[in-house]
């Protein structure tokens, strides 16, 4: 018990080095597929293929993260086109 104790004491989460892997083939596939589905810069494409390169896990988190900021982007904007056409039409003629 005391060996446990004096283990998580010593633990640094921080000073621990997590393990990388390159994205093989098939995940650079799901990746492009991934991106293809949506219309993105070639900027964000290709920087999600250079993070693959070194790590296939965060080029995912990545893209998931891009096209997650641009899906709510494009909700914020149908809201307003919305909110527009509701106050063009609502004006009563005298």
């Amino acid at each position: 018990m005391s060996k446990a104790v004096i283990e998580d004491i010593f633990y640094d989460p921080e000073s621990s080095e997590e393990t990388t892997f390159p994205a093989t083939d098939k995940d650079l596939l799901l990746l492009t597929q991934k991106l293809c589905d949506e219309e993105v810069p070639t900027k964000v494409f290709f920087q999600a293929i250079a993070i693959a390169a070194y790590d296939g896990e965060a080029a995912f988190r990545y893209a998931d993260n891009y096209l997650t900021s641009v899906k709510h982007k494009r909700k914020g904007k149908r809201k307003n086109v919305v909110l527009l056409r509701q106050s063009l039409f609502s004006f009563s003629q005298n």
